[in-house]
C-alpha cells in the first residue's frame, strides 16, 4: 500500500464497509438461495479479504524490510496496526452511543 499508515487503516476500513454493506443488502435478498452456495461464497469471501487484508497491512512493510529498513518497517506496521484498532474502537463507541 503506501507508508501512511492511516490511508493503510482508511483502506481497510473502507473495504470492510463496502462487504458489510454488500451483505447487509444481499441479506434482503427476496429468492431463497442454496446452502451449498452460501458457504462456498462466504468461505471465498473469507479467503479474499484475508488476501486484501495481508495486501494492506503487510505489503509494504515486508518490502521495507527486504531493502533492509527494519525499523522503518516496524514502525509502519505499529502504526498502521494503531491506526486501525482506533477506528476500530471509534465505531465500537459510537455502536454503544447510540445502542443506549
Amino acid at each position: 500500500m503506501t507508508e501512511n499508515p492511516i490511508i493503510n487503516a482508511l483502506s481497510a476500513t473502507l473495504y470492510i464497509t463496502v462487504v458489510a454493506l454488500g451483505m447487509f443488502y444481499t441479506e434482503k435478498a427476496p429468492e431463497p438461495v442454496a446452502p451449498v452456495l452460501v458457504g462456498i461464497a462466504m468461505l471465498s469471501l473469507f479467503v479474499l479479504s484475508a488476501g486484501i487484508m495481508a495486501y494492506i497491512f503487510f505489503y509494504k512493510p515486508v518490502q521495507l524490510l527486504i531493502e533492509g529498513k527494519k525499523a522503518e518497517s516496524l514502525n509502519l506496521f505499529l502504526k498502521t496496526i494503531g491506526s486501525f484498532a482506533i477506528i476500530t474502537l471509534i465505531f465500537f463507541s459510537i455502536l454503544f452511543a447510540i445502542s443506549k
